[in-house]
Order: structure tokens, then sequence, then C-alpha cells
């Protein structure tokens, strides 16, 4: 089960000190403006209306509106396992007032989850930060995030204040696919190679695995051999090739000209794509 992320730190806005912004903000919550006298009261009016009607958002006339989540600027989020990865989350909306601060959730498959919040950026948006990350912390009790099973398509929720005190809270309003990262590595052989000869290509696949910190072979994946021309800036598919349990991939194929030779493989739901660096092959009359 993924943690929570920690918030992503203080900030300022319109030059004011973020210790003003915040009491300024809970001072606006506790006002029974519109339907969002407290947080406490948004989040329970919401659960108690969504099982009855299962609407995605719940707001009443002049409270903020959401539009829609916007996460890692469209992109996958693909995590190994050394490096934390860090991805803005950008929710939009609109109200009279201006959107003032944000709440935002991100949930996975098997309990993965994360929270942060922002005091937003403009009228309209909301920008938060999240890091995920997939790897040990040294001399830490709680060293991780992710586990292989939290790999897949997440949702945003997300609870907005206005700046009149208006909140408004939209769970789903957007999605994106969270994924173990893969590599590549290619050798084709021999080379040089006599023009029509046969040189034999290998490579392997692997992927982080969250579960132990390490990458290990991908099985059963179909990976494309690609061959670019030397002079050419364009890969062009030769052949798709599985890969064997450890994750290797070996085929043979004829020389025919001087060029580079790459595996690609496109990724699946769980797990981003990797491409090799292409092996030169020098083919000799």
């Amino acid at each position: 089960m993924s943690r929570f992320a920690a918030p992503s730190g203080a900030r300022q806005s319109g030059g004011r000190d973020i210790a003003q912004l915040i009491a300024t903000a809970r001072a606006l919550r506790r006002k029974p403006v519109g339907r969002a006298a407290s947080r406490g009261v948004v989040v329970g009016a919401v659960a108690v209306l969504l099982a009855g009607a299962g609407t995605s958002a719940v707001a009443a006339p002049g409270d903020p509106v959401v539009s829609g989540a916007t996460v890692n600027s469209g992109h996958d989020v693909i995590v190994g396992i050394t490096h934390n990865v860090v991805f803005p989350v950008t929710v939009t909306g609109s109200d009279d007032s201006g959107l003032s601060f944000a709440d935002v959730d991100l949930k996975g498959p098997h309990g993965g989850f994360y929270t942060t919040d922002a005091f937003c950026e403009t009228a309209t948006a909301c920008t938060t930060v999240f890091t995920a990350n997939a790897h040990p912390a040294p001399g830490s009790d709680d060293p991780v995030d992710l586990a292989n099973a939290n790999a897949g398509t997440w949702s945003v929720d997300a609870l907005v204040d206005a700046n009149d005190g208006g909140s408004v809270f939209a769970p789903g309003v957007g999605s994106f696919s969270l994924k173990r990262a893969a590599r590549l590595t290619v050798n084709a052989s021999p080379e040089p190679v006599a023009k029509g000869s046969r040189i034999t290509v290998t490579g392997k696949l692997v992927q982080a695995n969250w579960d132990t910190y390490r990458y290990a072979g991908y099985a059963g994946r179909a990976v494309k051999l690609q061959f670019r021309p030397k002079g050419s800036s364009t890969y062009t598919t030769v052949a798709t090739v599985k890969t064997r349990t450890t994750g290797a991939l070996r085929t043979t194929v004829k020389a025919v000209r001087d060029g580079y030779w790459r595996w690609n493989f496109p990724g699946t739901a769980t797990t981003g794509p990797a491409k090799a660096a292409g092996d030169y092959v020098d083919v000799r009359p």
C-alpha cells in the first residue's frame, strides 16, 4: 500500500506570509457561506450524497466548479527503484470570487494513496506537487511508497475552496497511469559482417520490481526489433520477438547495409516503454 506523500511544502502567495494565508483560509472555511460551513461539513455532506446519487461532484449554486485535473502534464508517471519521481497535478475550475485552495488525493489499485494540498496560483488553477518513490530510504522505518500491486490506473479527487468561503468536492475528476519503469539492452554481432550474411541480435528486457527494489526480467512480452540505416533518422520494424522467462531476446537477421539495430518495447498498462540505444553494424561488401 502506498504511503501518504509529504505535503508539497510551504508556499508563498501574493507576497504574504504563509502562516497568515493558512489562518485566513481556515477562517474562511469556518464561515457558513453557501454549502461550505467547514471542510468537515463538506466532506460529510458529499459522502452522504454520493452514497445516494452517485454524482461525480456536488456543488450548490454559487459554489466553485471543478472542471478537470491534469497529472504530469498529461504523461504517464513512471517510477524506477533508485530515484524519487516528482510530478505536478493541476486542478482547474472556476468561481466568481476565484479559487483559493485545493486538497488533492490520488487513489490507485490495492489501496495506493497520496495526498497533498496547495494554494491556487491563479483564480482558475491549483497546482499541487507529489513525490513517488519505490526505493528504500536509509534509516527509515517506512522506507517505500509503492508496491508492484499499486501499478495501473489512478484517480484524482479534489476538494477546492474559493476566496468567498465556498467549497466543492469533486471525486474522480481526473485519472492517470502510474507505471513501473522498464529497461532494454541490445547487442548485434558479428561486427563487421559481410553483406548478405546473418547477424544475431540479442538483448534483455527488465522492469522495476517495487517489492524487491531491483530490476528483474520481464517474460512473455512482445518487443520490436528495429533498424535505422546509416545516414537516416528513422527506425523501421524488422521483426517482433517475445521475451523468454528471463526477459532475454534473441533473433537472427540478414545484414544488407550499414546501420543501427535496437529493441523497442511499447509498454503495458502497468509498465512503461523502453528503447535500447542503437548498436551499429558495419556491413562490408
